[in-house]
């Protein structure tokens, strides 16, 4: 039997190319190192060649990648990217379907990631010149752009899959230094703070913090913290101020790799590495990795053997890309009250909508009326893909005289990996909610809690018929 006889045919010229150029190798070396020849690997790179088992195989052993990059279809995120500006008025005429977008992207991944951005920035663009007409207001009026700014910095980290193994080796290098264990943790930091970098710790009232829950006093040597924070809380943004303090060098090599188009994307990309590097030290590799796979991800007893928040288990859920110890491929998002997406990870994962509220049929949206109650849910998108959805709210202290802020954080995966999740137990023989990216890039005609019609049909008005929804729309 041949290698590639059973397998679907998998044509990855684009991701084969993508890789040996981020190895930094020719194609000549990257084909000595696969045990090709130089004019095979230049085959299966044009797409005139698919890729066998044989080469798959190679690439995990010479490369140590994960092989679902290649044998599964292109970044959902990019797809989802795609469909939404090809769904725009400007556009629809064409009539661009998911398999052409599909291999836009499969075939030219770098300038379907650029017409993408070019679509984002022109929304962002027309949204801020409608904003500043509606508004009329010189001082204060939207000037557009940060919106842009934040997508920029979300795409950058899963471009690494937000996976730094740089800032694994310094939490690792640190806790070996200095015995961090996590009953400890706060002393010892700030111990070190002040050993090292002559910082000494102090806790402020609301009052004189004005607000502010960390602040560094470099005239004074102090490093001031809020009193609403968690002993938890404070030593996490202990770790974050040795971040940059300690690993300047580091953080500006990693932010010159990202590129990162604007000043402010930059400095948001460097405080995102900061936090990374916190996680990294309250939530070692090695130890979170055993654990989540002794306890079948069982957010409640990491939360427990970590003594951190579920957001942050939620967020170290989706670093784990070390190659050779890697966890399941999980995707999380952070939204408010509003639909307003604060924090997300794993679009290659789970595709989200650049803009627009979500689907109000995901239970991400019910969490927050219950707060700390862990949903699960089995849901099933537009494209028939069903993943294992994990929701929860959050309550954090507001500042003082307003309410308390409250978020839902999703934690989710691929339903084929729902069986490695002990949260998933419950839910194994439900059937799946249909739920949406966001309305407007969802064609299902009979739900009657669509806010508005998919961008990509058109709309059929019946006077005499009634439907579910409150739009109908065409097939085409």
């Amino acid at each position: 039997m041949s290698d590639s006889q059973g397998l679907e045919k998998i044509f990855a010229g684009a991701r084969l190319r993508r890789l040996r150029r981020e190895r930094g190798l020719t194609q000549a070396e990257a084909a000595e190192a696969l045990g090709l020849s130089s004019s095979y690997l230049n085959l299966l790179e044009r797409n005139q060649r698919p890729v066998t088992a044989r080469v798959l195989l190679a690439l995990a052993d010479a490369f140590d990648v994960d092989v679902r990059a290649f044998a599964n279809e292109s970044d959902r995120q990019l797809i989802a990217d795609l469909q939404e500006a090809a769904a725009d008025p400007v556009l629809s005429g064409l009539e661009l379907d998911r398999m052409e977008l599909s291999e836009f992207a499969d075939a030219q991944p770098r300038a379907a990631e650029a017409f993408a951005r070019l679509y984002h920035a022109f929304r962002e663009t027309s949204a801020a010149t409608a904003d500043l007409a509606t508004r009329m207001s010189g001082p204060g009026a939207a000037t557009g752009g940060p919106g842009a700014i934040l997508e920029s910095v979300r795409d950058a980290l899963d471009a690494r899959q937000n996976h730094f193994p740089e800032l694994e080796e310094a939490a690792e290098t640190l806790i070996g230094r200095t015995g961090l264990r996590p009953r400890n943790r706060e002393r010892t930091l700030s111990d070190y703070l002040q050993d090292q970098y002559g910082f000494t710790v102090r806790i402020l009232d609301e009052e004189v913090m004005a607000g502010a829950r960390r602040r560094l006093d470099f005239h004074g040597r102090r490093l001031l913290l809020s009193e609403l924070l968690s002993p938890g809380s404070r030593a996490f943004h202990i770790a974050v101020v040795l971040a940059t303090l300690e690993l300047g060098d580091t953080l500006d090599r990693l932010c010159d790799d990202a590129d990162m188009p604007t000043p402010e994307g930059r400095k948001l990309y460097r405080a995102g590495l900061a936090n990374y590097f916190a996680g990294a030290l309250h939530m070692p590799y090695a130890a979170f990795h055993k654990h989540a796979e002794t306890t079948r991800y069982d957010i409640d007893r990491l939360q427990r053997r970590f003594e951190v928040s579920f957001e942050q288990i939620c967020h170290r859920l989706t670093t784990l890309q070390r190659p050779g110890a890697r966890g399941l491929p999980f995707f999380m998002i952070r939204v408010d009250a509003a639909g307003n997406v604060s924090k997300r990870f794993g679009g290659g994962i789970m595709p989200f909508a650049r803009s627009g509220g979500g689907c109000p049929k995901w239970s991400l949206y019910d969490a927050l009326r219950t707060p700390e109650r862990l949903i699960a849910q089995a849901i099933e998108l537009p494209d028939g893909t069903t993943m294992l959805s994990l929701a929860r709210g959050q309550i954090a202290p507001g500042p003082a005289g307003h309410p308390p802020v409250v978020h839902a954080i999703a934690l989710g995966c691929a339903w084929e990996h729902a069986a490695r999740v002990a949260h998933a137990d419950p839910i194994a023989s439900t059937v799946p909610a249909e739920v949406g990216i966001a309305c407007r890039l969802c064609d299902r005609e009979d739900c009657a809690q669509r806010a508005f019609p998919p961008m990509n049909r058109k709309l059929v008005l019946d006077t005499h018929m009634l439907r579910a929804s409150p739009y109908s729309f065409n097939e085409d």
